[in-house]
C-alpha cells in the first residue's frame, strides 16, 4: 500500500529561484515531448517511446543553444516528467478502449507558464532527508521542513509543489504493509445520510453540523475579488492582489480538508461498517444549490471513507442513488411518497411512529446496506446505480390484453 505524507516547506529566496527554474525546465521538457509525440502521430501514425524522447528532449537538447539551460537543474525531475507523459497517454488509451474504469480520460495537454500550480518530482537518487530534519534536493540544497508527524518508512520519492497561494509543500510517497493501519474490531455499524442542513446524520442519531467553510469567508472573498478586478492586468499590484485572494481560498480548502479527514476517520474508528447512499454530485452541482453542494464536497468525503475503509480493515457499502431512503418508514416500511424539503419530521400513517426525516433516512440506508451486503447483490464500495451498463433499456412492444367478456357486454349495452 502506497501512501502520501505532505509537509510544508520553507525555502529561502535563492532556493525559491532555483525551484522556479526547475519547474520551468520540467514544463519545457513536457511540452517538447508532447509536441514530438503529436507531430510523429500526425505524420505517419508512429508512437515515440520514453527512452527515445529522453535522448531527444533532454540529452540532445542540452547541447543546443535554445535548451542549454536544461543542464542547470537536476536531470531526475526532467526524466520523471517524461514518465508522467507516458502514464498520461497510457491512461488515455486504456480509457478509450474501456480497460480503465471511471470517467473518461482526455489526451495530455500543454502546460503553461501562467499555471499557478507547479510541481517537480525527485526520486531517491536526487533527494535525502538529513539528520537535522532538512530536505536535501539535488542542485537546490537543504530546505527547511515543518515536520508535523514522522514518516513511517523511508520514502521512495518526493514531489515539491508550489500552490496558487505561493506556498511550498513536499509530498512523500511511502510504501507500507496492507495491514499496517488495521483497527481493532468494532461492534457497531452506521448508516450515513448526507445533507446541507446537517452535513451527516448517522443511524444512531448523531448529527454532524455543516461548517459551511465557503460561506464563512464569502464577504472577505468578495472584497478581495473586487480589489483584484480593479488592478491593471500585468501589474505588480495585480499579482499581489491575486496572491491575497488565493490565500483566502487556500484557507477555505485547508479547513474543509481537515474537517473531512477528521469526520471520516472518526466514523470508521467507531464503526465496523459504514453504509452510505450514492449521490450524483455532478448533477446536484449544476442546480440551484450548486454553491452549497460544491462547498459540502460530498464526493471527496465518500472517496475518503472508501479509501480509509480499505486501509483500516473496515467495510464501505454504497447503496443505489435511487433508493427512496427518505420516503420509507424505518419501522414498518410504509412509503409516504416524496416529502417537500421543508418537511423535517413526519408521522407514519401505518404504525403511528414519529420520525425525524434525516435519522429515518440513515436507518433505511443502514437496513438496505446490510441487506445488499448479505445478499451479495452489491460489492463493497460499488453503488447499485441502476444504470443500463450498455444493456437494453427500451421497453418491448406492449402485448394487448383482452378484456373479460362481461366488459364487452357492458359496453354493448
Amino acid at each position: 500500500m502506497k501512501l502520501r505524507y505532505n509537509y510544508r516547506l520553507y525555502p529561502d529566496a535563492p532556493q525559491r529561484e532555483l525551484l522556479a527554474r526547475t519547474f520551468g525546465c520540467v514544463r519545457a521538457v513536457w511540452n517538447d515531448a508532447l509536441a514530438r509525440r503529436k507531430a510523429a502521430w500526425k505524420a505517419d501514425r508512429t508512437r515515440i517511446g520514453g527512452v527515445e524522447l529522453q535522448k531527444i528532449c533532454i540529452t540532445a537538447a542540452k547541447r543546443t543553444v535554445e535548451r542549454e539551460w536544461l543542464g542547470q537543474v537536476s536531470p531526475v525531475p526532467l526524466q520523471q516528467s517524461l514518465r508522467d507523459l507516458d502514464v498520461a497517454y497510457k491512461n488515455f488509451f486504456e480509457s478509450v478502449s474501456g480497460r480503465r474504469k471511471g470517467p473518461k480520460m482526455g489526451l495530455p495537454v500543454f502546460k503553461s507558464r501562467h499555471d499557478q500550480r507547479q510541481s517537480a518530482r525527485f526520486t531517491t537518487n536526487a533527494f535525502k532527508v538529513r539528520a537535522g530534519g532538512a530536505l536535501y534536493l539535488a542542485k537546490i540544497g537543504e530546505i527547511a521542513v515543518r515536520w508535523s508527524r514522522d514518516l513511517p518508512a523511508p520514502p521512495s520519492s518526493v514531489t515539491v509543489v508550489k500552490d496558487a497561494a505561493g506556498r511550498y509543500f513536499a509530498s512523500f510517497v511511502v510504501e507500507l504493509d496492507d495491514d499496517a493501519h488495521t483497527l481493532p474490531q468494532a461492534d457497531t455499524e452506521a448508516g450515513i445520510d448526507l445533507g446541507l442542513t446537517h452535513y451527516a446524520v448517522t443511524s444512531y442519531g448523531e448529527k454532524i453540523a455543516n461548517p459551511k467553510w465557503l460561506r464563512r469567508r464569502e464577504r472577505k472573498l468578495k472584497k478581495l475579488q473586487r480589489a483584484l478586478s480593479r488592478k491593471k492586468k500585468g501589474s505588480a499590484n495585480r499579482a499581489k492582489a491575486r496572491i491575497k485572494l488565493a490565500r483566502q481560498h487556500a484557507k477555505v480548502a485547508d479547513a474543509r480538508r481537515d474537517f473531512l479527514h477528521q469526520a471520516s476517520t472518526t466514523l470508521l474508528r467507531e464503526n465496523q461498517a459504514v453504509h452510505v447512499e450514492g449521490l450524483a454530485v455532478r448533477g446536484l452541482a449544476r442546480g440551484m444549490l450548486a454553491k452549497s453542494v460544491n462547498d459540502a464536497s460530498w464526493g471527496a468525503f465518500l472517496r475518503l471513507l472508501e479509501g480509509k475503509a480499505a486501509r483500516y480493515g473496515r467495510e464501505f457499502i454504497e447503496i443505489g442513488r435511487w433508493y427512496p431512503s427518505s420516503q420509507l418508514c424505518p419501522c414498518c416500511g410504509w412509503k409516504i411518497g416524496k416529502p417537500a424539503l421543508d418537511v423535517r419530521e413526519w408521522d407514519c400513517q401505518s404504525c403511528g411512529e414519529h420520525h425525524d426525516r434525516d435519522i429515518a433516512a440513515a436507518l433505511n440506508i443502514l437496513t438496505e446496506g446490510i441487506r445488499l451486503r448479505f445478499s451479495h447483490d452489491v460489492a463493497a464500495g460499488l453503488a447499485d446505480t441502476e444504470n443500463d451498463c450498455e444493456g437494453q433499456v427500451r421497453p418491448g412492444k406492449a402485448i394487448p390484453t383482452l378484456a373479460p367478456p362481461e366488459t364487452y357486454t357492458a359496453h354493448a349495452a
